[in-house]
């Protein structure tokens, strides 16, 4: 772990403290990088499949299931 001095906006730092429930500071700052990092990789994951749905790669996919769906719906007709 490293010690780094920054300076940042008191009202700001007041706010994040209040809505995270954090009594210092310190943690108010490591909470919020934690949590900025979090929400980063989580859009980075639901853009994979969004890509790959934009490049058809599920296109295969979702025609065995609608063959399939059809399938199961004939046979109880």
């Amino acid at each position: 772990m490293s010690v780094t001095r920054i300076d940042l906006d008191d009202e700001v730092l007041a706010e994040a403290m209040r809505l995270m429930g954090a009594p210092t500071k310190k943690e108010t700052a490591k909470g919020a990088l934690r949590d900025h990092v979090a929400r980063i990789k989580r859009l980075e994951a639901a853009e994979k499949p969004a890509a790959r749905g934009e490049r058809g790669e599920f296109a295969a996919v979702a025609a065995a299931y609608a063959a399939a769906k059809r399938a199961r719906r004939a046979a109880f007709e």
